[in-house]
């Protein structure tokens, strides 16, 4: 009936606190001494436990340290100034000088900032290799053609890459090894061209 008149007690954090540490301190059989209910205490406790290691979490924040900004500078410009090296020889470059991290924190780094991997950062690519050496490259292959008798003739051509230009190099109805490097052929490629 006292309880239904008095109304129930609000405890502050503080309040809480204290009771909580002091349940530990008292022994278990005591615990009718305090003014709530032992089920409360062990609540409460709980509770603070809880929330002691959510704010340790949140300390540190989720995930694995960031990276040092130095060390990221670092990454960059061995990756710009060595573009044939991959991301484990920057790795290993940098256990070297005794800084770890592992080859795909070194990858993330250099997708951030749209640093290709090893291979095409170095040297020209395939259409621009092509485009460069365009001028001086020859393709060559045969086809065959029907002649008015009807026999079967196979055609040795080449096509300059640059200027689309077709060489005939030869005809004959029965290629062979000898014939495709024959010195007449390769003469007669010499006079067309």
């Amino acid at each position: 009936m006292l309880r239904r008149h008095a109304g129930r007690a609000h405890w502050r954090a503080g309040d809480r606190l204290i009771l909580a540490a002091l349940c530990r301190a008292v022994p278990r059989a005591e615990w009718g001494r305090f003014p709530v209910r032992p089920e409360t205490l062990l609540r409460w406790h709980r509770a603070l436990a809880r929330r002691k290691w959510a704010a340790f979490g949140r300390r540190r924040g989720p995930g694995r340290p960031p990276i040092a900004a130095e060390l990221q500078a670092l990454v960059l410009r061995l990756a710009r100034e060595n573009p044939r090296w991959g991301y484990q020889r920057i790795q290993g470059e940098l256990l070297k000088l005794d800084l770890r991290i592992s080859a795909t924190a070194i990858r993330a780094i250099l997708r951030r900032h749209r640093v290709p991997p090893a291979p095409r950062r170095a040297g020209l690519e395939w259409p621009a290799f092509l485009r460069a050496l365009a001028e001086g490259l020859l393709a060559c292959d045969f086809f065959s053609v029907e002649s008015v008798r009807l026999q079967v003739l196979c055609v040795l051509f080449f096509i300059e890459v640059q200027t689309r230009r077709v060489i005939v190099a030869g005809c004959t109805a029965h290629p062979t090894a000898a014939w495709v490097g024959h010195p007449r052929s390769r003469a007669q490629l010499s006079r067309t061209a």
